[in-house]
C-alpha cells in the first residue's frame, strides 16, 4: 500500500496526466468540434498549411473513386518512390511506402515486392475505409517520400522518424521524436513498437527514450545511442509548431514533422487527440506545463505572436528527467 501511495505522490509531483484528464480538461475544453476536419482530413491539413506558407510533402495525386486507381500506374510512372496515405487514417494504418520498383512491381519499404494487382487491392481497401477513422469511405493521398536527415541513419530501422510537438493555446509544451524499429516494421508508431525519445524544449537535444514500458538509451536494432542527438532546425520546428495553433484553430494539438535531408522540416499531420506516452519519453508530466499556460491566460498574458510563444516555451519548459 505504501508503495502505491508513494508512486501516486511521485506522479502528482511530476504533473503526469491521464487520458480522462486530457480529454475532459484539454481536448473537450479547448478543441471546438467544428475545427476537427482541419486535422482529421490530411488533405485539408495540407491545403491549410500551404495557404499559411508552411512546408508539407509534395502532393502527387489524390484518389477519390475506385476507377481512378488503375490510372495511377501511369500517373506515378515518373516517381520511383512515393507514399500512399488514407486521408482519414489513424495511427499509421494503411500507409503504403514505396521505395523503388522492379519492372512493373513496386518495392515496399520492408523490401517486399508488390504486384500491380496487390497495389490496386491495397488502395481499394483503403478507399473503402478499411484503415480510416470510423470505417467510412475515404480518399487517398499520394505524396513525396521523405528522405530523412542523415543524423538519424544510425537510430532508425528502415522507416522515417518523425518529431511530435504538443502545442497548447499556441505554446509548444512538450516534444519527442519517434524512431522506427524492426518491431514496428519501419513505422514511427509507438503502439506498433517504435521508440519515443524525449526532446529538451530549450535545446532540441534528445534526453532519454521509451520502448514499450522499457526506458532505454540505445536503439534496440542498431545499438547506437539515442541520447544527445541535436534535432536539426529545432528553432524552425518550434516556430512552425506554434503557428499551427492559428492554422488548426485547436487549443490542444499534436504537430507531427519529418526532417528531409534536402527540404528540411515538413509538416506531416496534426492530431486533435495526441497520445500521452510523450510524458514517459520525457520523464515529465504535461500537467505543470499546461497549468503555466492556463495561468498566463487567466492573467491576460497569452501572446498572439508565434515567435514569442516559442521563446516562452524555450525559457520555461526544460526537460528535467
Amino acid at each position: 500500500m505504501y508503495g502505491l501511495i508513494r508512486t501516486a505522490r511521485r506522479l502528482r509531483e511530476i504533473g503526469l496526466i491521464g487520458i480522462g484528464e486530457r480529454n475532459a480538461n484539454y481536448v473537450l475544453r479547448y478543441n471546438q468540434r467544428k475545427f476537427y476536419p482541419r486535422v482529421d482530413d490530411k488533405l485539408i491539413t495540407k491545403r491549410l498549411a500551404l495557404e499559411a506558407g508552411l512546408p508539407v510533402p509534395e502532393l502527387y495525386a489524390v484518389v477519390r473513386e475506385e476507377h481512378e486507381i488503375v490510372d495511377l500506374h501511369e500517373k506515378l510512372a515518373p516517381y520511383d518512390q512515393f507514399v500512399m496515405k488514407p486521408a482519414h487514417g489513424s495511427g499509421g494504418d494503411g500507409i503504403l511506402v514505396i521505395s523503388g520498383r522492379r519492372g512493373e512491381k513496386y518495392r515496399r519499404s520492408n523490401g517486399q515486392l508488390m504486384s500491380r494487382g496487390e497495389f490496386e487491392h491495397h488502395l481499394s481497401n483503403a478507399l473503402s475505409g478499411l484503415f480510416s477513422l470510423g470505417g467510412q469511405p475515404d480518399h487517398l493521398l499520394i505524396e513525396y517520400c521523405v528522405q530523412f536527415d542523415p543524423i538519424f541513419d544510425q537510430v532508425s530501422f528502415r522507416g522515417v522518424p518523425d518529431v511530435r510537438i504538443i502545442v497548447f493555446q499556441g505554446y509548444p509544451v512538450m516534444a519527442m521524436i519517434r524512431l522506427p524499429t524492426r518491431m514496428s516494421d519501419g513505422k514511427a508508431n509507438l503502439h506498433q513498437g517504435a521508440i519515443g525519445v524525449g526532446i529538451d524544449i530549450p535545446t532540441g537535444m534528445t534526453r532519454r527514450g521509451v520502448w514499450g514500458t522499457e526506458i532505454i538509451r540505445e536503439h534496440p536494432d542498431t545499438e547506437h545511442s539515442i541520447v544527445g542527438l541535436a534535432i536539426p532546425r529545432w528553432d524552425d520546428l518550434m516556430l512552425m509548431a506554434a503557428r499551427c495553433y492559428e492554422l488548426s484553430g485547436l487549443g490542444y494539438v499534436g504537430v507531427d514533422f519529418v526532417l528531409d535531408r534536402n527540404l528540411g522540416p515538413l509538416i506531416l499531420e496534426l492530431n486533435a487527440r495526441p497520445g500521452l506516452a510523450i510524458q514517459i519519453a520525457n520523464g515529465n508530466g504535461l500537467g505543470h506545463r499546461l497549468a503555466k499556460i492556463e495561468a498566463l491566460a487567466d492573467n491576460g498574458g497569452l501572446s498572439h505572436d508565434p515567435a514569442e510563444r516559442a521563446e516562452f516555451a524555450r525559457r520555461n519548459f526544460p526537460t528535467l528527467g
